[in-house]
């Protein structure tokens, strides 16, 4: 018993501790190089207006979000009001603030005990939803390396030792191997006529995500999700890009430097940490770096936003908390038990 609780224990240290200490290192790293009076000037002369407006596109992409998961979700017979997905989409993010990636579990768990769904399908279906994100951000960034090839060239002068070390990954034949045994192992699961228990429910488990996950290609209204996942991308962008007229040094910068920034802080969002902090400062302060901005400033539009949008974050999470516990067939699991 012991040994187990210390294995859950050191198991727990290295998913969320670790996302929390490169957080911190990337601070201490980010703010040891900034003069802390160049932000504070910042954020006397920034125009809140056009970073408020920005905060309101900001909730449109998460409703859309919640729009586009329950097309999903119909398709797999797991009807769900549109305000509990979109409480659920408010929450993900806030809960992500506090591990990356325990929002999606989260999430995950919620809907399928309110819905009295199989946790695995409704799993499927939300990495589906962020596996099209993923595939959105791969065609972003070929878009921008087409139309802002500099930039990326820039990129990786810069930083040779991340570069080489991206293509490093990419041929390392552990990384490929691992792949090869779990294609095998998935086929094997689904071929062996096994009766062992843990075999049956492992391919149970598989099923029912694969399900979840598959069901993109057959669900209807396919159109609509596909429209859905530009207004969510779209909303994306302009919420940074509005964040641009804020300030007098980006305000002209133009929407290729924009767009620029736009998937190199998507990219950084790829890295483990707490709601982006650390990852996406540093790939806002290349991208604006890449077209003149200085580093102090570049470091006080990278804060500004950031701080504001984690502010409604937080809001939109105790908003989506408070309405679940006031819905009347609510079934959140807590933070605490999820970690567990």
């Amino acid at each position: 018993m012991e040994k187990k609780k210390s294995s859950n224990l050191l198991r727990n240290i290295l998913k969320y501790g670790l996302p929390v200490a490169l957080s911190v290192c990337l601070c201490i790293y980010l703010y040891s190089k900034i003069d802390v009076n160049v932000i504070i000037d910042e954020i006397r002369n920034c125009n809140y207006m056009w970073i408020a407006i920005a905060l309101v596109v900001s909730i449109f992409s998460h409703i859309f979000r919640a729009m586009r998961w329950s097309i999903q979700l119909d398709a797999l017979d797991i009807h769900t009001p549109l305000p509990p997905l979109v409480w659920s989409i408010f929450g993900t993010y806030a809960v992500n603030l506090l591990a990356p990636r325990l929002g999606e579990i989260w999430r995950t768990g919620y809907i399928a005990k309110r819905q009295d769904a199989k946790f695995t399908t409704v799993f499927g279906s939300m990495v589906c939803d962020r596996l099209a994100d993923t595939a959105t951000v791969l065609l972003l960034t070929i878009i921008t390396f087409f139309i802002a090839r500099q930039a990326f060239i820039a990129f990786g002068e810069k930083y040779p030792e991340t570069y080489q070390g991206i293509l490093n990954m990419l041929h390392s034949p552990w990384l490929w191997g691992v792949a090869v045994v779990g294609i095998l192992l998935v086929v094997w699961l689904f071929t062996t006529k096994s009766t062992n228990k843990w075999v049956v429910s492992v391919r149970q488990a598989v099923k029912n995500l694969w399900n979840g996950f598959a069901v993109v290609a057959t669900m209807p209204h396919k159109g609509k999700w596909l429209l859905l996942t530009v207004a969510v991308w779209g909303c994306y962008f302009f919420q940074l890009y509005l964040a641009y007229f804020a300030f007098s040094f980006t305000a002209d910068l133009g929407i290729v430097c924009a767009i620029v920034a736009f998937v190199l802080s998507s990219i950084s969002m790829g890295i483990p940490s707490n709601g982006g902090l650390g990852p996406w400062h540093l790939a806002i302060i290349f991208a604006l770096g890449i077209y003149g901005v200085e580093y102090n400033r570049a470091a006080a539009f990278a804060t500004i936003v950031w701080g504001s949008q984690t502010c409604l974050l937080v809001i939109l999470g105790l908003y989506a908390f408070i309405s679940i516990a006031l819905d009347k067939k609510h079934a959140a699991p807590a933070v605490k038990d999820i970690i567990n």
